[in-house]
Formats: C-alpha cells, sequence, structure tokens
C-alpha cells in the first residue's frame, strides 16, 4: 500500500475535508488556519523592507539602459510597471454569473502588460539578471554606481557578458523574461523547459537567440536540470525560481509601486478599508514576492490569496500538510496537467512556503475550464485578453466576499492579471472560443 509520509491516501483525506476536495481535483478555498497578525510574523522574517527598497534603487540605476535597450518603456521612464485599473463591466458580469452582489470596488493589476515580455515574471526575472549584470561590471572595472547605465547598450558590454551564461529552469514565462533580456545584454542564455511550456514561448526564445532545452517532464526536472548544468560551469549562473531572494525582491518592488498607484487612484487601505489580493501561483515565487512586499507595507490591512489549478495545487498542499516542498502533487495522485502552463508545478517552493506560511491568508483551486469562461467574459466586457493562467485570480473575490470573517463594506479588491499580451493572435481566439463554449455548457 503507498505511504505519503507515513500515512495512506484515504487516511490524509479523512485528515482534513479539504485534503478530500483538493485530492479529488474539486475546486477549493483554503483559510490559513497558520496565519497571524503582521507583528506577530515579522518575528520571524530574514528580508526586511530595506532590502525592497535597495532592489528598486537598483532597477532605477538601470532605467537609462533599458530605455536605450527597450523603447518601449520610455514612456515609464525606464520602469518595468503595469497600470492599476477599475474593471467595473466585468465585477457586474461576475455578479450576474455567480447571481450575487459585490459592494466593493474591483481592480486588476494589469501585469499582462509589462513591457519586454508580458507578464509578470519581468518583474524578478529581469531584476535578477540586471543585478548579475551590474556585479559583473563592476567587478571588471568598467562600471560603478555613478554612471549613467545606458553605457551597458555599448558593444564592450557585450563583449564582457558572452564570457558568461545564464540558465533557468521554466513553465514559460519566467524563461521569457530571462531569456530576452540576457539575450539583450550578451548572455549566452539557456533556458530549460518543461513538457507544458507553449510551443510559441519556446519559438520566440530561439529567435531571440536563446538555447531551448526542452522535457518530456514537468517543471521540476526543468529546474534540476538547469541547476545540474550551471553547477558544472562556474561562469554560468542558475537562476533559481524555487528559491532565489534576488527574484523574490524583484517581485516584491511592485509593492512599493502600487502604493503610490493606490493612493494616485484615491484608494484608501487600512484595517477598516483592507486590500484583498488575489495572485495566480505556480512554484510560489512571483506571487510570494508580491504578497510578501505587500505584507510588508500594508501590514495587517492587506489578505492576500493564491490561486491555483485544480490539477496542480502544489503551494496549497505544502502548505496545509506543513510539508511544503517534501511533497508534490503527484504523490496524491494528482495529474500536474492543465492549460495554465504558468501554473503547472508538481512541487512548491520551499523558500517562499515557510517564508509566508503565517502571512498567507489563504490559496484556492481553479478548474480549467471555469479559467477559459472568465477569460471570455473579460474580452467582452473590458476588451482585455488575458492568458489562462492570469484569470486564476478572479473567483478569489467571490471566495472571499462568502467569508464572514472577511465583511468589511469598504474593502478593495486586486486581481492581478499575470499575463497575455505576447500571445499569438489565433491562440487569443482558440482560447477566446474554448471560453465561449464552456459558458455555453
Amino acid at each position: 500500500m503507498k505511504l505519503i509520509h507515513g500515512k495512506t491516501l484515504e487516511e490524509w483525506k479523512r485528515e482534513d475535508p479539504n485534503l478530500h476536495r483538493i485530492i479529488e481535483t474539486e475546486e477549493t478555498f483554503w483559510r490559513n488556519p497558520k496565519y497571524k497578525n503582521f507583528e506577530e510574523a515579522v518575528l520571524k522574517l530574514s528580508i526586511t523592507l530595506d532590502d525592497v527598497k535597495e532592489a528598486e534603487e537598483r532597477l532605477i540605476r538601470f532605467a537609462p539602459y533599458l530605455i536605450k535597450a527597450f523603447p518601449e518603456t520610455k514612456e515609464a521612464n525606464g520602469m518595468i510597471e503595469s497600470l492599476t485599473i477599475r474593471i467595473p463591466k466585468m465585477k457586474k458580469a461576475m455578479e450576474n454569473y455567480y447571481k450575487m452582489h459585490v459592494n466593493q470596488e474591483v481592480f486588476l493589476k494589469t501585469d499582462n502588460m509589462l513591457p519586454i515580455s508580458g507578464s509578470i515574471k519581468a518583474r524578478g526575472g529581469i531584476y535578477e539578471v540586471l543585478k548579475y549584470a551590474e556585479r559583473i561590471a563592476i567587478d571588471n572595472g568598467m562600471l560603478s554606481y555613478d554612471d549613467d547605465y545606458s553605457i551597458l547598450t555599448n558593444k564592450s558590454f557585450r563583449e564582457l557578458f558572452s564570457h558568461y551564461s545564464i540558465a533557468v529552469g521554466s513553465t514559460g514565462n519566467l524563461g521569457l523574461s530571462i531569456g530576452i533580456i540576457s539575450a539583450k545584454l550578451g548572455f549566452n542564455v539557456y533556458v530549460h523547459m518543461s513538457a507544458d511550456a507553449k510551443k510559441w514561448k519556446k519559438d520566440l526564445l530561439k529567435e531571440k537567440g536563446v538555447t531551448v532545452i526542452e522535457y518530456n517532464s514537468d517543471y521540476s526536472r526543468a529546474v534540476s536540470e538547469g541547476r545540474r548544468q550551471a553547477q558544472a560551469n562556474e561562469n554560468m549562473h542558475f537562476i533559481d525560481d524555487e528559491n532565489s531572494k534576488d527574484l523574490f525582491l524583484g517581485y516584491a518592488v511592485a509593492a512599493l509601486r502600487l502604493q503610490k498607484q493606490l493612493e494616485e487612484l484615491g484608494i484608501v487601505v487600512n484595517e477598516e478599508k483592507p486590500l484583498f489580493v488575489y495572485l495566480p501561483c505556480g512554484v510560489g515565487g512571483g506571487p510570494g514576492g508580491v504578497a510578501f512586499g505587500l505584507k510588508l507595507i500594508f501590514k495587517d490591512a492587506v489578505h492576500c490569496f493564491f490561486a491555483e489549478p485544480t490539477h496542480s495545487p502544489a503551494m496549497l498542499l505544502g502548505l496545509l500538510t506543513g510539508l511544503h516542498e517534501k511533497v508534490s502533487v503527484q504523490d496524491f495522485d494528482i495529474d500536474n496537467v492543465t492549460e495554465a502552463d504558468g501554473l503547472a508545478v508538481g512541487r512548491p517552493s520551499s523558500f517562499v512556503g515557510k517564508l509566508l506560511e503565517e502571512l498567507i491568508s489563504g490559496v484556492y483551486t481553479v478548474e480549467d475550464k471555469h479559467l477559459f469562461q472568465l477569460l471570455t467574459m473579460l474580452v467582452d466586457t473590458e476588451d482585455i485578453n488575458l492568458e489562462p493562467s492570469a484569470l486564476a485570480g478572479f473567483p478569489g473575490v467571490i471566495h472571499v466576499i462568502h467569508q464572514p470573517e472577511f465583511q468589511y463594506p469598504h474593502a478593495t479588491h486586486l486581481v492581478w492579471a499575470t499575463g497575455g499580451s505576447m500571445l499569438p493572435e489565433e491562440m487569443k481566439k482558440e482560447n477566446y472560443e474554448k471560453g465561449k463554449y464552456f459558458l455555453k455548457k
């Protein structure tokens, strides 16, 4: 009989009614019983607001380079940032679909429109590559913090970086962000991609001069092979989506930017008017970094929820069992097969799970067909086209307003749209039609 950490599958199912639903791949909302107020939880934290501000300062130094290398960043003064917008028509459509009223405002964080690589991964992925490039250039006496970083577009820097390599394992979007920025700087880049990564993402990377290494297995294999490759080469930097502090800090900077945007929108965030944030989650680095940054700034006035596919509930299983990276969805006979390619992760990040286990308010799962339904609704109402995984945040609004402990009449809901602007047109149409089909059923 198969044992999972000393218990049979049936014993695990009996232990927690949520676990029974998760194993049966039914949509589930899980409220974190380990959640603590910020002042209690912060005593354990190894990363501070000063660390996040240092990352923001580094990105500001690189702004002149980004403007020159990627002219699409000029309008935002070299910042890799997205708008936060109201979506009243989508809110109305959701009210009709779910047959309930949402009293509070619902906003969308449009990371699907981030410059350079069109997804939330542009935050952490690009930041870690820039930090690595900065260190090499400074160590070689070619750059100082006081320089105009636009000089990094010079041929001499491309020549310098050509002696170094970068490797990463990815289901798609992280590979895109790292591949595009690394190739532009002049690094040799190797992106190890899992079987669920979309062909168009692989093709785009190859067009940029990136070496794409494909596997017939899932994300964990791609990461382990990328890590193994880097260990054999002293001039190769491995970007570890499961454990990287630099990736995490790049994502966390989003919280500083969001704070300013909310002020500009006239949104007050305090404990009487809390902010509820819904973040699609794969291995946990992107949503974990954003959630962590938001907790540092808003403390108990923000509640963050992770969203995962019903067939890839890696972070949920890690948090619920307390086993984190020691457990995988496959251990519970869940197949990790989902159309939400960016979220197709079987084993969660140990680093993120342990850091946030007392700060994350909850996790919920979403069926693939539900993602497509929401995708079509968003196109029809707001003319915004996301990739399927980026719709996972929307059901969180409905889950939370049902919870007795979250009844705040003046709360604000923020759905994080994690990617989609770089999708090929034919794929956008295909996804839209699929959602239309599911809405009719």
